[in-house]
């Protein structure tokens, strides 16, 4: 243990500083360092973010880039048939931001779409949004304390048309993790002549396919969707899958049952609407009872519970009942593995659809795309007018510009296998002031996904707001407590079902391998673990050119005390009163 002598006259300890000590002329209270926050990106991470900061944050310049002509992110880069809310779109709302107006249960991708736009225009986040800026790339200064952000500008085609770079003291990372696609690897897929389709960028609807033969690749949640949108148009829809899912029963279902026992989508009638938005108390509850329901099924993901087994039983069940015409595709889609393994679906009309007689479900797997059609593995070639891949995205978290911190680390390479980080939220020492909402090991297997977001960007606005209150030049997360929540990441997931053998987007599209996309707990387990920030995991540096780390205090001052019309009382309007005993 060091000691230091005191001065008897001030009172100081002797030999401390090598420097004499002086304090700063502000209110301690007084954020006198403006701080430029970058958010990248427009959906609803940066909508959520756009809202936040500017509700609880003084005195910073916020600016959100958006590649797009548009808010929207994910909901407006994917626009296929079908494409809706695969949970109760009730749910799918912010808890600031309720919409009594849902047309359905699972609400379509063009309305979920307008709803961001109207949360969007409500807070008028177009002053900050720089719209039809592509981040190319991100690199550290460590003299400054900043980032340097390098944007690609391009016009309403999406031609690029300039380029441009601008400095952030904070950067707020929200780009989407479903917006990257690329095509899947098979081969002579583009020696083929006819209409081809990425799901992730659809060009047109359903109607677009009348009359035609189509083949729709893939058993993901985007097959799931476009299967039946596509069969009562097309002459006839092959769907090409590789491997076994399960399709579940309707999530939260106990409303949607009450309205339709068939657990089909169902549309809200006008009279319900109107009740909705005339009682909010009642809408409220509503919504509660389904959120609560979503929110109950997590031990379903812990091998060999209760809940996994019912749920293996029941759905098996529902898929051979609803696949009793053509038990062949049920011998072949109902998984060996546990349920919830790979993402689950609802997926209202899929089943349906694969039992109809122009729909034809083909496993035996793609041997090459040809100029006219696909050759399956046992040599049977079909001729289409439209391909269709439903191939997923690129889901390893790894970007796919540079992003250079201290040192000249690039998260490219830290993330070319696992992606590191520090609660979902923080990548390392080496990327400080650089935060993520919607990043490595923050989407969910149950429960909604947007309560998650908003708690993030708490997070992230608490971190900015203790910068401002402390004088904060630089925070990073400590790289012991990167390795010890990824600790916890690998130890929480060998008691899952999440680690059994399926290819799933949750392991990068492996088979086997770390889980880099889930939480390691429940949906209320990850709000509750980032409801209070562990400031002692994160290394700091101080704006002020003194060492002493209670530079900050100022003056002695606080704002109130200096403005003449200043509440000098104003503790006792922020009494908090506790109960009285019984």
């Amino acid at each position: 243990m060091v000691s230091f002598t005191i001065n008897s006259e001030t009172g100081a300890p002797n030999g401390v500083s090598s420097s004499p000590f002086h304090l700063e002329d502000y209110p301690i209270d007084d954020a006198t360092r403006n701080l430029k926050i970058a958010m990248i990106g427009a959906g609803f991470a940066g909508i959520i973010a756009g809202i936040r900061i500017d509700q609880k944050l003084k005195n910073v310049d916020l600016a959100i880039y958006e590649k797009n002509s548009s808010v929207g992110g994910t909901w407006l880069e994917n626009s296929y048939p079908g494409l809706c809310c695969d949970i109760p779109a009730h749910c799918y709302s912010l808890t600031f931001e309720p919409n009594p107006n849902w047309s359905s249960f699972y609400a379509p991708g063009s309305e979920i779409l307008e709803y961001l736009r109207s949360v969007s225009q409500k807070y008028k986040l177009d002053r900050f949004i720089r719209y039809r800026h592509t981040l190319t790339r991100a690199d550290w200064d460590e003299a400054t304390g900043q980032w340097t952000l390098s944007f690609n500008l391009t016009n309403e085609e999406g031609v690029k048309v300039g380029e441009k770079t601008e400095t952030a003291d904070v950067v707020i990372q929200g780009m989407g993790g479903l917006s990257r696609w690329n095509w899947p690897d098979i081969k002579g897929i583009h020696d083929y002549k006819g209409t081809k389709i990425h799901s992730a960028a659809y060009p047109g609807t359903a109607e677009d396919q009348a009359g035609k033969t189509v083949a729709v690749i893939g058993s993901g949640s985007s097959s799931i969707q476009i299967v039946p949108s596509l069969q009562p148009f097309a002459t006839r829809v092959d769907n090409y899958v590789r491997g076994s899912t399960w399709i579940a029963s309707p999530f939260a279902s106990t409303e949607l049952i009450k309205r339709r026992p068939d657990g089909l989508n169902y549309k809200f009638t006008d009279e319900e609407k109107k009740a909705f938005a005339s009682d909010p108390a009642a809408y409220k509850k509503f919504r509660h009872g389904m959120e609560s329901e979503l929110n109950g099924v997590h031990g379903c993901t812990i091998k060999g519970s209760d809940l996994q087994k019912g749920a293996v039983e029941a759905f098996t069940v529902l898929m051979k009942q609803k696949l009793a015409s053509k038990p062949e595709i049920a011998k072949t889609l109902i998984p060996g593995f546990p349920v919830a393994c790979r993402r689950l679906t609802p997926g209202p009309g899929y089943l349906e659809a694969l039992v109809e007689p122009n729909v034809d479900f083909i496993s035996n797997g793609i041997s090459r795309i040809t100029e006219t059609g696909i050759e399956d593995n046992e040599g049977v070639h079909r001729e289409y007018d439209t391909i269709v891949c439903a191939t997923g995205f690129d889901t390893s978290y790894r970007p796919r510009i540079p992003i250079i911190g201290r040192n000249g680390t690039n998260v490219q390479d830290e993330w070319s296998d696992v992606p590191t980080h520090y609660m979902s939220m923080a990548i390392g020492p080496d990327f400080p002031n650089y935060f993520i909402v919607n990043g490595p090991n923050s989407s969910l297997g149950s429960g909604s996904l947007l309560v998650l977001f908003e708690r993030e960007v708490d997070y992230i606005v608490e971190a900015i707001a203790k910068m401002q209150r402390e004088n904060i030049k630089t925070m990073s997360v400590k790289q012991a407590a990167v390795n010890d929540f990824m600790e916890y990441i690998d130890v929480y997931f060998q008691k899952t079902v999440y680690s059994e053998k399926c290819r799933s987007w949750y392991k990068k599209g492996l088979e086997t391998g770390p889980v880099v996309a889930l939480w390691p707990g429940s949906c209320l387990h990850a709000i509750t673990a980032l409801k209070n920030p562990r400031w002692e995991d994160f290394d700091y540096t101080s704006s002020s050119e003194q060492k002493n780390r209670f530079t900050f205090l100022g003056s002695g001052w606080t704002r109130a005390e200096m403005d003449p019309k200043g509440d000098r009382a104003f503790y006792l309007n922020e009494v908090d009163i506790p109960a009285t005993p019984q």
